[in-house]
């Protein structure tokens, strides 16, 4: 395989936009076949299966394994594991081919969150359905849409009879949703790059600066009895509220601080508590002597989590004093993540730009989002210039989540040209 002649980037994206567009009917059947699997947390091996299949039929050399065979313990990032089955969680890595030019890792995940309440679905989430210009179905957008793009914008590199001059990883993960222990478990397996780029879709931007998160489990022991002696302090699930209630004000407090951040101080509240699951009580006859929440507070750039855990448990311990409760534990479960900040100005981020500019027709936006992603697992703890960039997604976690199919061909084409541009491309001999 010789290295192919400097191309016209003018061309190559006339090329591409000509071979992704007669590819389009193939990429959106293939989008809904990986849709379909319902690889929520602990269910993600038939989806991770089937694309070791697509991808060693690409010529693709596929390495598979788990997060229990890498181990993952100490590991700085690693996300609290309670209730997972690690022996089971398969993340896939293909090795599309070695080179003399700049590396590139392309990362999706395909766990997907679970679906809710069926009945606000119009349809059902894991039958995904072509209307409007839009897939519809749960993982259609956060982020099965971006595996599609990376895996046909290699298809249309190698049908204009070019592969990456550069060695490629391809990665499928598991864990995004909860924890991030699949991105940490291939940098762990010894898979590094000079750039990542993970397509979550993220409207045409790039992702500068994103929280982090603590997950964490309150289990709160009222003081049980017959109801005829019941009051909101002795019901454990009514004294959760003031829990809650606590936790909000210590969140109305971060977001007091976060008014002069860098990068978080331009958005109103950025900083978020979330609610998750309440569980608690046995019998209805009996007052509730137990009751368990679980919840999600976000974590500032700058914030430290050991911090943040600090004053998460010294809220709890106020409230569970002032209702005379001796018996309240916190677990620290799931994320445990630190927000970061993704340095401007990489030339990663400049070619990125080009792409993007080549394609879309402006320049390229940056935004600090006030969630999670995996690229902190890349960036902070391994020091790869990571770009967090995708198309236009709607709905993530809701049930009306939906990918624009037209945004999707063309960030099919700006993932192929930022291919090019960074690892350069050598010819197929034919």
């Amino acid at each position: 395989m010789d290295p192919a002649p400097d191309f016209d980037p003018e061309v190559l994206h006339a090329a591409l936009l000509e071979t992704i567009e007669g590819q389009s009917e193939k990429q959106i059947q293939w989008l809904s076949r990986l849709v379909s699997f319902a690889s929520t947390r602990g269910n993600e091996r038939p989806c991770q299966e089937w694309l070791c299949t697509q991808f060693s039929e690409r010529g693709w050399q596929v390495d598979a394994f788990t997060i229990e065979e890498v181990g993952i313990q100490g590991t700085d990032g690693a996300g609290a594991v309670e209730d997972a089955d690690y022996t089971d969680a398969l993340q896939v890595v293909a090795d599309v081919g070695p080179g003399s030019g700049r590396s590139l890792i392309l990362q999706g995940h395909v766990d997907v969150v679970p679906p809710g309440a069926p009945e606000l679905w119009q349809h059902p989430p894991f039958e995904p359905r072509v209307a409007d210009g839009f897939m519809h179905g749960r993982g259609t957008a956060d982020m099965k849409v971006g595996i599609a793009e990376i895996v046909f914008a290699l298809d249309a590199l190698k049908a204009l009879g070019y592969r990456p001059a550069g060695q490629v990883y391809v990665e499928t993960v598991t864990e995004e949703e909860c924890t991030g222990n699949g991105a940490l478990a291939t940098l762990k397996r010894g898979y590094i790059a000079d750039a990542c780029l993970i397509p979550e879709a993220l409207g045409h931007r790039l992702l500068r600066a994103e929280l982090g998160s603590v997950w964490f489990r309150v289990r709160i022991l009222g003081r049980p009895g017959h109801v005829l002696a019941a009051d909101q302090a002795a019901n454990a699930i009514m004294a959760s509220r003031d829990y809650v209630d606590d936790l909000l004000d210590l969140t109305a407090q971060i977001n007091k601080e976060a008014k002069t951040h860098e990068w978080f101080g331009h958005i109103e509240d950025p900083v978020k508590f979330n609610l998750g699951k309440v569980r608690g009580g046995d019998w209805l006859g009996s007052v509730p002597s137990w009751c368990e929440i679980e919840c999600r507070l976000s974590v500032l750039p700058g914030h430290a989590n050991s911090d943040i855990r600090r004053r998460i448990a010294d809220r709890i311990s106020a409230t569970a004093a002032r209702l005379g409760h001796t018996h309240t534990d916190i677990t620290w479960i799931g994320f445990q993540a630190e927000g970061h900040v993704f340095a401007p100005g990489t030339e990663a981020e400049t070619v990125l730009g080009q792409c993007h500019k080549m394609v879309i027709g402006t320049d390229l936006e940056s935004f600090s989002m006030t969630a999670t992603s995996d690229t902190r697992n890349y960036d902070l703890y391994y020091g790869i210039p990571t770009l967090c960039y995708g198309g236009i997604g709607e709905g993530l976690h809701a049930p009306d989540e939906r990918a624009d199919l037209d945004s999707m061909k063309r960030t099919t084409a700006i993932v192929a040209l930022f291919i090019a541009r960074w690892c350069g491309l050598a010819a197929i001999e034919r």
